[in-house]
Order: C-alpha cells, then sequence, then structure tokens
C-alpha cells in the first residue's frame, strides 16, 4: 500500500489539487480524519483473514486500508472516476495479489451482479447517505440477498431511524427494512471533527447483523411493497393506507382478521412481525384473485 496521510487534511486536499479533482456533494464524500475512529469501525465488522468485505464508497481508501490489515479481502465500489484512478495508485500490490478489486459505477446498479458472482458469505461496510442506503438496503431484501455483518456510518439521526423501536418518533419504512434482515445496534457517535470536508451534522457508526433466526415472508418484494405504502401517509390508519394494494373484491373486515392486525392501527406502532403478518395475508389474497 502507497496510502497518503489520511490524517492530514492538507495532505489529502493537496493530493485532490495534484489531480484538478474536487469532492462531490451529490456523493456525499467526507474523508475520516481520526485513525482511533477508522480502527474501531474496522473492529466492529469482527473480520477474519477468510473473509470478504464490500466497501461501498472509498473515496481515497482509508478505511480500505483498515480492512485490508485486517488480512480480509475487500470489493470496493466507487462510483468517482478520479477516485477510482487514485485507488489503483494505491493499492495497486493488493489488486495484483488479489485482495482488493475495484468495481467502477454506481453500487445500486451492480451489487446485485457481484452478489450472485460471489460464494462466500459477505461482509458489508460504507459511509453512506441516506438515500443510498435505503434504497440498497431494500433492494437486497427484495432479492433476498442478506450479508452476514454490516457496519454503516451514516448521519446520526439515519442511525436512530435504523435502531428506532415501534411506536417512537424515528420509527419509519426504513427501520422496518432494516430490522426484517438484521438486529441492529447503534456504536460509536462522530462529530463533525472526525471528517474533512467537516459535515454539517454529527455521524454514527450503527452495526447489522444478519438475524439468526430471520422473520418469515412469503414474498419479501411485496413486503417492501406494502412497508412503503402505509408508512405513506404517517398518521393515517393502515385501513387507509393499505387501500390501493388490497384487491377489489375482498373485504377489509376479514382482511385484518385474518391478520390478526387491528385496522384502526397506524404503520408506527407495528412491530416487524405484524408487517410480515399483513404481507403474507395480502400475498394469499392476491393469488386467491387470480385464481
Amino acid at each position: 500500500m502507497n496510502c497518503p496521510d489520511y490524517n492530514s487534511p492538507a495532505e489529502l486536499k493537496k493530493i485532490l489539487e495534484e489531480h484538478g479533482f474536487s469532492m462531490q456533494k451529490k456523493f456525499g464524500q467526507n474523508f475520516m480524519l481520526n485513525p482511533n475512529a477508522r480502527t474501531k469501525i474496522a473492529s466492529l465488522l469482527e473480520l477474519s483473514p477468510s473473509d470478504q468485505v464490500w466497501e461501498v464508497g472509498p473515496g481515497l481508501g482509508c478505511m480500505t486500508a483498515e480492512f485490508l490489515n485486517s488480512g480480509a479481502s475487500v470489493k470496493a465500489f466507487e462510483i468517482d472516476k478520479g477516485f477510482i484512478q487514485l485507488l489503483h495508485g494505491i493499492f495497486q500490490d493488493e489488486e495484483k495479489s488479489g485482495k482488493l478489486s475495484i468495481v467502477e459505477g454506481d453500487v445500486l446498479k451492480n451489487w446485485e451482479r457481484e452478489y450472485k458472482n460471489t460464494q462466500i458469505p459477505i461482509k458489508l461496510a460504507g459511509n453512506l447517505p441516506y438515500n443510498i442506503a435505503a434504497t440498497f438496503i431494500a433492494g437486497t431484501i427484495q432479492k433476498s440477498c442478506p450479508f452476514e455483518r454490516c457496519v454503516f456510518t451514516v448521519q446520526k439521526e439515519v442511525a436512530d431511524r435504523i435502531c428506532a423501536k415501534p411506536s417512537s418518533e424515528d420509527y419509519s419504512s426504513f427501520s422496518v427494512l432494516c430490522q426484517f434482515a438484521y438486529d441492529v445496534k447503534p456504536s460509536i457517535e462522530l462529530g463533525p471533527g472526525n471528517f474533512w470536508p467537516k459535515p454539517r451534522v454529527a455521524s454514527k457508526a450503527v452495526v447489522l447483523e444478519k438475524k439468526a433466526s430471520p422473520v418469515e415472508c412469503l414474498s419479501p418484494e411485496l413486503f417492501v411493497k406494502l412497508v412503503h405504502t402505509l408508512f405513506l401517509s404517517r398518521r393515517k390508519t393502515i385501513q387507509n393506507n393499505i387501500k390501493p394494494l388490497l384487491p377489489k373484491d375482498i373485504s377489509q373486515a376479514d382482511f385484518f382478521a385474518k391478520a390478526g392486525i387491528s385496522p384502526s392501527e397506524r404503520a408506527e406502532n407495528l412491530t416487524v412481525a405484524q408487517f410480515a403478518a399483513l404481507t403474507d395475508t395480502l400475498a394469499t389474497a392476491m393469488k386467491s384473485g387470480q385464481n
């Protein structure tokens, strides 16, 4: 590895200027300066030399270097062409040895292909903007493609949503999707001073570990659709919000009786298991309507 000084904003800025690159706000790019934070976040993945880590948005590779130092192999997904060029130079030895591969382009478009071509369980890490994290997690659930363990560094408010419990202010569709597939746990909080450029808000690392006993559901794809639909109008009852999904000839009273859930409930009060029960009841009703 021919790594720059990841602790020095001046050196990182110099590297970017020398190559005529600039930070892209649309990609949510920030470098983590705090070496202790980098070590701590890498340790949350509980890596061994036999592991493969997927890293989303490696930037200049400050976390990539941590993962490689553990002995694990790394597949890094990077969309910024400037960073891709620099990564090839910094980690040329690791690429030659096969310990690192760089997947160019939008992770939301190419993760599924890479997942299908991987034979071993995967761990996942990334400093992710909310929109990418939410879309990515939803996509992996729809395709039934869980990861063994994930460590995301996200805005603190996003981490709070991931870990929120039913009936709390932060509980959202994103909470349900994350907790459908994973046991979630908040970890270290990182103030803006840990990054360059400084973000306007605090960040937090959150750990998602694949459930030992996953929530059973007939259709993960329908589950995602149902969850999003029921949270569209947060203050409305599920009886009102579910109307667009219900077959026209079905009795709402019968539907909710079969699901074992009150139609006057709101999405923000339902557990993951209750969303799964609604999904299974809806899947059965839709199948009966096609016969």
